[in-house]
């Protein structure tokens, strides 16, 4: 008579190692997958930063034409730019420009700097235009050249 609750208080017991054996194997079981799974996605960007650091904008931007003209007004400068992307590799967006405005005797009268925020991806060109300046006095030539981008692994 006695017998009877001595087993299910044994038996209550064993649920509760059980249980607390199924809980502690579960949350090691959770903490080992978040490691896993956030070890190498921190190493993926690492690597991808370490490959962006390598891109060369200025060697694989090309500039196939670069042409400037004035706003109907005559009073600012408008360039029509077409950029490729000779990478294999690497996306750029927000290019970095500068534009000079040189004199008859070669001086500079002015220089300006923008950005183009185009994306050119890999083996691509793009055209663009951009309102750059006031169009000075006195302009002999002009030259437009790339000076960096944001680099991105395709």
């Amino acid at each position: 008579m006695f017998e009877g609750p001595k087993e299910d208080k044994e038996l209550g017991l064993h649920k509760l190692w059980i249980g607390a054996f199924v809980a502690v194997a579960a949350a090691v079981a959770l903490v080992g997958f978040l490691a896993l799974r956030k070890g190498p996605a921190k190493q993926n960007v690492q690597a991808s930063s370490a490959v962006e650091a390598n891109a060369d904008a200025v060697k694989d931007l090309q500039i196939e034409r670069a042409t400037m003209q004035k706003d109907s007004l005559g009073t600012t400068a408008v360039w029509a730019v077409t950029l490729t992307n000779k990478s294999d590799r690497f996306t750029y967006s927000n290019i970095t420009y500068q534009t000079q405005y040189i004199g008859a005797n070669n001086n500079l009268i002015v220089e300006n700097q923008g950005t183009i925020t185009a994306s050119i991806a890999p083996n691509a060109e793009k055209t663009s235009e951009i309102r750059d300046t006031a169009y000075p006095q006195g302009v002999a030539w002009y030259r437009f050249k790339v000076t960096g981008a944001k680099a991105k692994v395709e």
